[in-house]
């Protein structure tokens, strides 16, 4: 049963148990900001603007909405509270829009001369391995035939949790010993998927942040490489943010656009923190689509980002 443009009831239900805790703390905070008031006045304003600021939003987008809605009051005086919260729904929703972070249906690719390239980035712990094999595993469910790349050489854990993954999901893998050249995996793994015409690559990268320019450098060198067999790779640099970090993913978010082109992102564990609203906050601030979020454990946890259903989960 499709609720809209192929969101599942199952989904819907996975995106409320995931988004719980944000939404009882949102609505705990609205509640506390409105006691007493039957109107929008000078005082719920401001008593909104904590509750978005406490909630993760961040400062400039919370004014962003504050304003909007300050413009809505102003066209009718008698604005009442009980509309508050539709009227939050609208805006937030309007942001998010306007930021390019618009709906998609499924696990879809453009159209490509080759694989579809993503590669991905974010510092360890973040969730960027079981991230990919998330992806890998809704690729596949899909009908796409996917290759993963551990070019994070970095450290033997990330080869190995990659390896469980591509295992877990059963798709093929490109490696190499820990030590060896990214650059040298990455191009072993386009070659590779080129050879067996794969759909997807999912290139894994190193999360080290203590040194931007050896990051930058590292991360063009990949590029370089990979676009020896496919000129225009990768299609997609994939950012992975952990939600329950709340302002530390907008310093993370600022780093990694400054290291490289970061062109979508994707919040992970939002399932076990009340900061969701990071979401509409980096999705404003960086003007970077958000694409997918993490909502939960099971391979199927891991949603595409849909505006309406997000905004409309967190207020209703």
């Amino acid at each position: 049963m499709a609720l809209f443009g192929g969101f599942s009831k199952r989904k819907k239900e996975n995106l409320d148990e995931g988004l719980l805790k944000t939404k009882e703390s949102v609505f705990k905070k609205l509640g506390r900001a409105v006691v007493g008031k039957s109107k929008v006045d000078d005082e719920v304003l401001d008593n909104l603007e904590e509750v978005l600021i406490t909630s993760d939003v961040g400062v400039d987008t919370t004014l962003k909405i504050i304003k909007r809605i300050e413009e809505r009051v102003s066209l009718d005086k008698y604005l009442g509270v009980s509309e508050l919260k539709s009227i939050l729904k609208e805006e937030i929703a309007a942001l998010l829009e306007e930021n390019n972070s618009t709906d998609i249906s499924n696990f879809e690719l453009p159209e490509t001369d080759g694989p579809y390239v993503i590669m991905v980035v974010g510092v360890n712990g973040v969730g960027k391995t079981t991230t990919i094999g998330k992806l890998a595993y809704n690729f596949k469910q899909a009908g796409k035939s996917v290759v993963l790349g551990a070019a994070d050489t970095f450290r033997a854990a990330a080869i190995e949790q990659l390896e469980v993954w591509a295992g877990r999901v059963d798709v093929p893998i490109i490696k190499q010993k820990m030590g060896s050249d990214p650059a040298s995996v990455a191009f072993d793994t386009l070659a590779s998927a080129k050879a067996t015409n794969a759909d997807v690559v999912i290139i894994d990268t190193a999360g080290r942040l203590h040194n931007k320019i050896n990051l930058m450098n590292e991360l063009s060198k990949i590029k370089k490489v990979m676009q020896k067999i496919i000129p225009n790779a990768p299609h997609e640099v994939l950012l992975i943010l952990d939600g329950s970090t709340g302002q530390n993913a907008f310093e993370q978010a600022k780093q990694f656009s400054l290291a490289t082109e970061v062109t979508a992102l994707a919040l992970t564990k939002l399932d076990g923190t009340a900061k969701g609203g990071v979401v509409i906050g980096i999705s404003d601030q960086f003007k970077i689509p958000v694409k997918y979020i993490g909502i939960g454990e099971k391979m199927e946890h891991l949603q595409i980002f849909r505006r309406r259903e997000f905004v409309d989960t967190l207020f209703s």
